[in-house]
């Protein structure tokens, strides 16, 4: 299910694991969602932490 890692939205770089992001999301409605990774991937926006530091600056 989760063959090819997320994007930046921003950048389109591809996220590896162990990244430091940003996550631009809803707070879920549920209680008890074991699913994380599949909850942020369909309702998460990533954003690489380089991104972030040049939008603020």
């Amino acid at each position: 299910m989760f063959n090819e890692n997320p994007k930046c939205s921003l950048c389109n770089r591809e996220i590896e694991g162990g990244e430091v992001v940003h996550v631009k999301m809803r707070y879920p409605k549920r209680k008890g969602f074991t699913e994380i990774k599949a909850y942020l991937k369909n309702e998460g926006r990533f954003t690489c932490t380089e991104c972030v530091e040049k939008n603020q600056s």
